[in-house]
């Protein structure tokens, strides 16, 4: 195992009607007038907006709202809503929503911060930060983890670039998490959250050294936990314990818990996926699964050992009368077919994408130009092994 350092202060605040608190927690937090960020209609035909607003009212917070955040969120709404909140003096941000809508506002949070720094140039890995505003969330959909996390993904709409940020400055300070408020999500929603949960304590899992059995096990049971109720869900959207499980474990995937002690994780398919969503702008986790078999069958070899454990321990290959690379492969193959039992897609074909050789270049510059020409664990990936992995999903 790595030496390594943990940190995950965001206040939790589990279970039915939990958002009526939202207001008491802002002001808990010293927050004194708040931006309430969210996405589209749904926030408010749910309800759930209504509910966080009277709650503010509740406890003395004024507020103004910005709404519109979309799937991989945009950088244009970043910068209005940094005009907005430093209008308005604006001194909390509160996200209601699910991963696109808190990574907007940790976006905001930055650049508020910081108002005489461009917030584009964080992500574009040009400088580091130096503050964020505080932000909490009410999280609505089970997913991306960013209410546990460091991280932020924008899309540049101008150049079509989709980039990440990590730093610890921009963990939220408290998530509101009500699994009843999940339970209206269209089922391809819920499915490509379950596999967004996944491949991030996959990302974390098939690395090349640094292994600490206790994760091991954590991650493992994380993900047969989420494989069992992604497909509980699929039969009955409404089943509350299910929308629980998943939604807690969406959590514990991207708060740090199942990569300690490893040596920080693998995360090609995030970028190869980053790539495609600049690109083609379509659902996240959805792209995920329609990248995650070609990646797989791609590194495997080099990462053999870890792609057995799994096999085994989450996928229930028998450890009999096959060597390694069979296990490894079935275990890879029973991934593919879970994917296609929850709805999700397993090739860019099923995704509704068919990228050009000119666009896989496009593509493949991107993916280098994020990665300084490298990324990956498993097996390190440069430009051409990026191609090919494009090429292979198609």
């Amino acid at each position: 195992m790595f030496g390594f350092t943990y940190c995950a202060p965001t206040k939790v605040v589990f279970g039915r009607d939990t958002e009526l608190q939202t207001g008491s927690l802002i002001r808990e937090c010293g927050g004194t007038k708040a931006l309430i960020h969210y996405g589209g209609k749904s926030a408010a035909r749910s309800g759930v907006l209504d509910r966080v607003r009277q709650s503010l009212d509740a406890a003395g917070i004024p507020y103004i709202t910005l709404g519109g955040v979309v799937p991989n969120p945009r950088l244009g709404l970043v910068r209005q809503g940094i005009a907005l909140a430093q209008e308005h003096r604006v001194d909390f941000l509160l996200a209601v929503g699910g991963g696109s809508v808190i990574d907007s506002a940790k976006a905001i949070a930055y650049g508020l911060a910081e108002p005489d720094s461009g917030v584009w140039e964080l992500y574009l890995r040009q400088r580091q930060a130096k503050g964020c505003l505080p932000l909490g969330c009410v999280v609505t959909i089970a997913a991306a983890g960013s209410e546990m996390s460091i991280s932020s993904v924008i899309t540049n709409e101008d150049t079509g670039e989709k980039r990440s940020y990590n730093d610890q400055l921009s963990r939220p300070r408290f998530a509101v998490m009500n699994p009843a408020l999940t339970i209206t999500l269209p089922d391809y929603q819920t499915q490509a959250g379950c596999a967004d949960i996944m491949m991030h304590t996959m990302e974390r899992y098939f690395t090349q050294g640094g292994n600490m059995e206790l994760t091991d096990e954590l991650a493992e049971g994380l993900l047969r936990t989420v494989m069992k109720n992604a497909e509980i869900l699929h039969r009955d959207p409404t089943n509350y314990d299910a929308r629980a499980e998943v939604m807690w474990a969406s959590s514990l995937s991207h708060n740090g818990l199942t990569g300690c002690g490893n040596d920080g994780g693998d995360f090609a398919a995030h970028m190869l996926e980053h790539a495609l969503g600049g690109l083609y702008d379509v659902t996240h986790g959805a792209e995920l699964t329609a990248i995650w078999p070609a990646w797989a069958r791609y590194v495997y070899r080099d990462c053999l050992p870890r792609f057995v454990r799994y096999a085994i321990k989450v996928m229930g290959v028998e450890d009999v009368g096959q060597d390694d690379e069979q296990i490894a492969l079935e275990g890879i193959a029973r991934m593919e077919a879970f994917y296609r039992r929850i709805g999700m897609p397993t090739n860019l074909r099923e995704l509704g994408v068919n990228p050009s050789e000119e666009d896989i270049q496009t593509l493949t510059q991107e993916c280098a130009a994020a990665s300084n020409g490298k990324k990956g664990s498993a097996k390190v990936l440069f430009p051409e092994d990026m191609a090919n992995i494009f090429r292979q999903a198609r």
